[in-house]
């Protein structure tokens, strides 16, 4: 199980506008906020590449030439990146669909945010996502309840609701497994992944949870990108290790 990681597509959600954190993006997408010394995107990639993971679609959109341009300037060794624009308004969903051209049918693939980092095992997800045969695995996370909050029984998504109000349950920490039925559940543009299309697979059974009790942080604010970048300048950054 789990052979070729090589050859997986990892798609990498960097479109969005980033408002909450204007201060950075009004010159550059959020991804290519810097952790440090290098984007938060770069930190994401190195990640999968740890795990074997070495092809990359990045879903474009807002200022995405700043991402086109970082990365036909910087090569990485043994990895394919390709930069696509998704639209500058484009939903999550939407932006997803618009890369439907690169897939075969019945693929598996990952995809996560542009601005979230973590420490889990990203061979142990694709594997658990194979092992149980469904559509779709999101992993689930407990931190801070601002993000999309999952009722699960055992592993499998009961219920998906995106930002509720406060809980201590566990929510949507990104770092998804696909397959490529997903399409059948995205309509267009304004389709947003974490509405409809992960609402039905919950109630149809076909979203599983993989669940992470270690690190996990989301970039949504500047505090959260001082707080980022303090674990690595103290040398504590768990996603390094």
């Amino acid at each position: 199980m789990g052979n070729n990681l090589d050859k997986v597509k990892i798609v990498i959600l960097c479109g969005g506008l980033g408002t909450r954190i204007f201060e950075e993006t009004k010159n550059k997408p959020k991804p290519m906020i810097k952790i440090d010394n290098e984007p938060i995107l770069v930190h994401i990639l190195n990640l999968y590449k740890k795990y074997g993971f070495k092809n990359f679609l990045l879903a474009a959109g807002y200022k995405g030439n700043v991402i086109k341009n970082y990365f036909n300037k910087k090569k990485f060794k043994d990895v394919s990146i390709l930069t696509i624009n998704t639209g500058l308004k484009t939903m999550t969903g939407g932006r997803l669909l618009r890369l439907k051209k690169y897939f075969k049918d019945d693929e598996n693939f990952m995809l996560t945010y542009g601005d979230g980092l973590s420490n889990q095992n990203l061979k142990k997800l694709y594997n658990f996502h194979l092992s149980h045969r469904k559509i779709a695995t999101v992993t689930a996370v407990r931190p801070p309840a601002r993000y999309g909050e999952l009722a699960l029984r055992v592993n499998k998504v009961k219920k998906f609701e995106e930002k509720p109000v406060a809980t201590k349950s566990w929510i949507n920490g990104g770092f998804f497994v696909f397959n490529t039925k997903i399409f059948k559940f995205i309509k267009n543009d304004k389709t947003i992944l974490e509405k409809i299309p992960l609402e039905i697979l919950s109630k149809k059974g076909e979203l599983m949870a993989f669940k992470h009790n270690n690190f996990w942080q989301c970039m949504d604010t500047m505090r959260d990108k001082k707080y980022l970048s303090n674990m690595l300048k103290n040398k504590k950054a768990p996603w390094k290790t």
